[in-house]
């Protein structure tokens, strides 16, 4: 029976955070689903370092979202998948998210969580206390406001959370994650 893993995204998620991941499963032979706050087709966004002191953003591609928070049961799932971009900032807001990432961290199953995808996980802060990630810089103060040390290296595995601090970090992070899933 073929992984299934759950990708959580919405307006303005970071392309290259969500393309790669979800072909790289589909290259697997996972069955990637992308979940948003509605079924829709979703706008994403183009980050990017062109030596400004911050990073730069452009519309990107649009990717279909095949499912809504709401209808998710994560116990279907087998792994998790937090793209960046905006997204991560107003996504936490949704009922329904708390109740789907939680699964993960208490089933001990992977989760990859790449840049501004620590927004996310600040509505599980209890799982992420005393643990180590990595996320883009500019989200330290949200894994320190978790309670969990901010690594300064641009990808960290601890236990069943692999951690990306950017789009650069994608080959690393998708290799660290499928070893995570399929250890399973």
């Amino acid at each position: 029976m073929a992984k299934k893993v759950l990708i959580l995204a919405g307006d303005a998620v970071e392309a290259l955070e969500i393309y790669y991941p979800y072909y790289r499963l589909l290259e697997e032979g996972v069955d990637a689903v992308i979940a948003a706050p509605s079924k829709k087709t979703l706008n994403t966004v183009v980050h990017d370092f062109t030596g400004w002191e911050t990073y730069t953003e452009k519309p990107g591609y649009l990717i279909q979202a095949h499912a809504a928070f709401a209808d998710i049961r994560p116990e279907e799932f087998d792994g998790l998948i937090l793209p960046g971009g905006r997204a991560p900032e107003y996504i936490r807001l949704n009922e329904h998210v708390p109740r789907i990432v939680g699964h993960f961290f208490d089933a001990n199953k992977p989760v990859g969580a790449i840049c501004h995808a620590a927004q996310v996980l600040e509505v599980v802060r209890d799982k992420l206390k005393g643990r180590t990630m990595t996320a883009y810089i500019a989200c330290k103060p949200s894994v320190e406001g978790m309670g969990a040390k901010y690594a300064s290296e641009t990808l960290y595995v601890e236990g069943n959370l692999v951690s990306g601090h950017a789009w650069p970090d994608l080959p690393g992070f998708m290799r660290e994650f499928l070893k995570l899933l399929n250890a399973r």
